[in-house]
């Protein structure tokens, strides 16, 4: 894999120097539950600082995906303030809310690539979504796509692609505006550890530039490798370990 991408020059500090004044995430009770069911998570009140470099983990079904689904407002919370970027989103309209999802990149274990688009498409998705013009982003993203090896693959459509290739796709589009929240869902687990390093060396440079970002694993080996805050979903409640 080659390619001279590079996330960008910026002041922001490593994993563990938060930038305490600034909070991009407050959840003050927070608590979700579906439909009538029990409460899956309950009394969630943390903080997420700007700049900010942490791990979500818990066992399988501690509802990971579901507080990654509140971070990026497709869910609402049945309980609780969720504040994002300095505003509470229970006051926010559809359009407002539109507006603070560009703000955030989020890769998912579905990937959400669009089938009808190639990979280059849709990594070029969200400057598309901007309105820029394809001439002031195209050398961004082919770099990318060869950083993250699909640069043999950039006219490819999804449906040909491995789970590996979209797994790569998905964390390339997510990446590719400098969100300043990412929110990433096992990112590495279609891919070889080799790999699967590589891509952790691509969150973590993203986050030096001024990224905030927030990895769900359940890999314990890939957590400490890293000194990094986690974020422990236990029985539908959250403990912070810095």
């Amino acid at each position: 894999m080659g390619g001279r991408w590079r996330p960008g020059r910026g002041q922001a500090p490593g994993l563990r120097s938060h930038r305490t004044e600034l909070k991009l995430v407050r959840f003050e009770n927070v608590g979700l539950r579906y439909g009538l069911g029990p409460e899956i998570l309950r009394d969630l009140s943390f903080l997420i600082p700007a700049h900010s470099f942490q791990f979500l983990t818990g066992p399988s079904g501690a509802g990971k995906t579901s507080l990654l689904r509140l971070l990026f407002l497709s869910l609402r919370p049945t309980r609780g303030l969720v504040n994002l970027f300095g505003q509470d989103v229970s006051l926010l309209n559809k359009d407002q809310i539109a507006d603070l999802r560009k703000r955030i990149g989020i890769v998912l274990q579905d990937f959400r690539l669009l089938d009808h688009m190639t990979t280059y498409e849709n990594v070029a998705l969200p400057f598309r979504v901007m309105g820029r013009e394809e001439a002031s982003y195209r050398r961004e993203v082919i770099d990318l796509l060869k950083w993250v090896g699909l640069g043999e693959r950039m006219d490819a459509l999804p449906p040909i692609l491995s789970g590996g290739e979209k797994q790569r796709a998905a964390i390339a589009r997510a990446v590719i505006s400098r969100p300043q929240l990412l929110l990433a869902d096992e990112p590495t687990g279609s891919v070889d550890p080799t790999l699967g390093r590589r891509l952790l060396r691509l969150f973590i440079e993203l986050n030096k530039s001024g990224t905030a970002v927030i990895i769900a694993t359940h890999d314990i080996t890939l957590m400490e490798q890293y000194d990094a805050r986690r974020l422990v979903l236990h029985q539908g409640r959250l403990h912070v370990y810095e």
